[in-house]
């Protein structure tokens, strides 16, 4: 038996219990993924990391990222609540370093501003569309939405993957937000796969919003059984860039769209994605947010 050092960070907040929480377990060297894999169960959040040596001396740490049920090649508010302690943990206020992932070297900056910390990531992929087959007003039906619930201005259904694919699905309003209701049933007989075991999820938008700073409302539901929101899901936000491209069409330059989450299940959260287009096409992405520290603990495995 050995004891590993733990942390658990509220990830896309600057408040404690709102945002996604997240646990980093450190001192990983020597767990196999059987064993990785049963730690995320035990602590039974959405994501759990944990931090290894990196293969590249230059980089600060190899990180591995669980769900309770698979592991993730890449994800959101991992990656920024893993920087953000990684920072804490060395003492440093600001920085430029990279994670390896599974996607690949992640760049991250971190930095502290009226006593709370930043951290945004490079895309290691920028988004994709993907072939979707189901129409529109199934997937409403799905969600328990209508068909003139779907779609607003020129905005439509589409499939998009920065490394983990999402089903983006406009809706007309808030209300329309608030009353979706995942039909498990349905989305697995319509829904696309992300990968053996489990489909692609729903990511649902307007660009009505609670907060006026925001540019838009979203809600993030996992299928299964049963399924569960996210309060705040940032590979879901590196997927959206690909829809907002597609259908916004934003102008050269860098824009900055903060994004709100988790309102419904009182877990809210912002996050920010920042876009870098050059020639009307998106040259690089960034997601960004805060994260602070709730707990701290020690595993004996």
């Amino acid at each position: 038996m050995q004891t590993r050092n733990y942390l658990l960070y509220d990830v896309f907040t600057t408040g404690r219990l709102a945002g996604n929480p997240l646990a980093v377990v450190l001192d990983s060297k020597g767990l196999d993924t059987a064993a990785m894999q049963a730690i995320a169960r035990e602590f039974n959040l959405s994501e759990t990391v944990f931090v290894l040596p990196p293969d590249n001396a230059k980089h600060r740490a190899r990180i591995r990222i669980f769900t309770p049920d698979y592991e993730m090649p890449f994800a959101g508010h991992p990656t920024v609540g893993s920087a953000i302690a990684l920072a804490d943990l060395a003492g440093e206020t600001a920085g430029i370093f990279v994670l390896e992932e599974n996607i690949g070297p992640v760049r991250c900056a971190v930095s502290r501003h009226d006593g709370a910390t930043f951290a945004e990531f490079d895309l290691a992929k920028l988004p994709e569309p993907l072939e979707l087959s189901a129409d529109a007003e199934a997937i409403g039906a799905a969600l328990g939405l209508g068909p003139h619930e779907i779609g607003f201005e020129n905005h439509r259904v589409s499939f998009w993957s920065a490394g983990v694919p999402y089903v983006t699905i406009p809706v007309a309003d808030l209300k329309a937000a608030g009353q979706i209701r995942l039909d498990n049933q349905a989305w697995s007989e319509l829904a696309p796969r992300k990968s053996e075991w489990a489909f692609a999820s729903p990511y649902v938008y307007c660009r009505e919003t609670v907060n006026h700073e925001s540019a838009f409302h979203v809600r993030m539901i996992v299928p299964g059984s049963p399924s569960y929101e996210d309060p705040a899901t940032g590979s879901a936000a590196a997927a959206f860039a690909g829809a907002i491209m597609h259908f916004d069409g934003p102008t050269d330059g860098i824009s900055q769209l903060w994004i709100e989450q988790g309102l419904e299940m009182g877990r809210p959260s912002r996050i920010r994605l920042e876009l870098n287009v050059d020639g009307g096409k998106l040259a690089a992405a960034r997601i960004g947010g805060h994260a602070v520290k709730v707990a701290e603990g020690k595993l004996f495995v």
